[in-house]
């Protein structure tokens, strides 16, 4: 109840956060035109962009939230603060740099930072909105320079979307500033009349600099307390010996064993298949930690992982294997976990009948997966034969594991 109560006032909060980031951005946008002596009908042109635009970017964060946590890049279902706080910096970003030269424009950066702090739909939209702001504030704004920001952006997005803790971040850096550089030469230098010279250069070279300074400083920062922090926690709870796991052996030791070696198992699979190990680690642990306490339903157990701080893919992957949703296709995660866990809880129930018995474990294991074939069982997972296949191979090699479990 305390939990509820808590999430909605944190809902009320946002509400209120939201609405003040629609009415804010059309009212800056409206000041501004004034105090820069903007004809009447610009100031009603820029003031109903700036409205449409905070209404677009508060819509697709609300439609984001509504849709759950897969819907924004890592953590930002939980913590929407940072970008909120991006958001007010890039619409005093966009009234401010009408007031120096467009070729020194940090939007870039801009664009990549309100990404990873959203997901990379709602950082490009909103990176729009404030180039287009600026570009509308300027005494002789131009589409050149709006395609130039917008495909710079755009580019750099792509290239970061999918920052890890293994991510070499060399590559999309350089892919980045080359398009910047192409852009800013295609779009700004070839048009001055001016001859080529160095000082030409300048301001365009400035611009590189400042966007490369942004991106590393920011990467690095989103890498500790972000990335990291996230693997960090995943190091913690994948710990056989954490406090969760510590309490069910104590309560349950079959339990306990049954957990530790479906982790072993679905781990190594998740390897091979190239999937989330430390997400699909965590859910083997931990799907059935409720049962010594007759607890099997989702609102039962996920005070437990939000409690824990479990991070939000395994979260995803325990919700989605302990309560799938009807109608909608299970992921091949959850198929690995699921194998893994029949295979072990099958050898553990022969091996608890008797503990000499001699086991044929190629035969046990193309038993279980020959029923899930013919149960047609596979046709609501998203998995290949070939995926499943594999899954066989891997399992078929751990022979020697499995004689660890008498």
């Amino acid at each position: 109840m305390g939990s509820e109560n808590t999430q909605s006032v944190l809902d009320k909060k946002y509400k209120l956060i939201y609405g003040a980031m629609f009415m804010l951005t059309g009212l800056t946008v409206l000041v501004f035109s004034i105090v820069m002596g903007k004809s009447y009908e610009l100031i009603l042109r820029n003031t109903i962009s700036g409205f449409i635009i905070s209404g677009t970017v508060v819509f697709m964060l609300t439609d984001a939230i509504s849709r759950g946590k897969g819907a924004l890049s890592y953590e930002n279902y939980d913590k929407k603060l940072p970008f909120v706080i991006c958001y007010f910096a890039g619409l005093i970003l966009s009234v401010v740099l009408p007031f120096v030269p467009n070729q020194f424009w940090p939007y870039m950066a801009l664009f990549v930072i309100l990404s990873l702090f959203s997901n990379a739909e709602i950082g490009l939209v909103s990176g729009m909105g404030f180039l287009l702001i600026s570009v509308m504030m300027e005494e002789n704004g131009g589409i050149g320079e709006l395609f130039l920001y917008v495909l710079a952006g755009a580019v750099a997005i792509a290239m970061f979307r999918d920052l890890k803790e293994t991510t070499a971040v060399g590559y999309p850096l350089a892919i980045s500033m080359m398009m910047q550089t192409i852009l800013l030469v295609a779009y700004d230098v070839l048009f001055q009349n001016r001859t080529l010279s160095f000082n030409l250069m300048i301001i365009p070279v400035l611009n590189l600099m400042m966007n490369l300074t942004i991106l590393l400083i920011f990467l690095n920062m989103f890498g500790v307390y972000v990335i990291r922090k996230t693997n960090d926690r995943y190091m913690d709870i994948n710990d056989p010996e954490y406090s969760l796991l510590a309490n069910l052996k104590e309560k349950d030791k079959d339990e306990y064993f049954r957990a530790i070696h479906t982790a072993y198992l679905a781990e190594r699979v998740a390897h091979e298949l190239g999937l989330n190990s430390r997400a699909i680690k965590t859910c083997a642990y931990y799907h059935r930690i409720g049962i010594p306490e007759n607890k099997t339903k989702w609102k039962d157990v996920e005070p437990l992982y939000t409690e824990n701080d479990f991070p939000v893919e395994a979260v995803e992957y325990l919700h989605e294997y302990i309560a799938p949703k009807k109608g909608s296709a299970r992921s091949k995660e959850a198929l690995t976990v699921q194998i893994c866990e029949t295979v072990i809880a099958s050898i553990m129930l022969l091996i608890k009948q008797n503990k000499n018995a001699t086991i044929n474990y190629d035969d046990l294991i193309e038993g279980i997966f020959k029923k899930k074939r013919e149960s047609g069982e596979l046709m609501d997972y998203d998995v290949t034969f070939k995926e499943f296949d594999t899954m066989r191979k891997i399992l078929k090699r751990e022979k020697l594991y499995y004689d660890f479990l008498r």
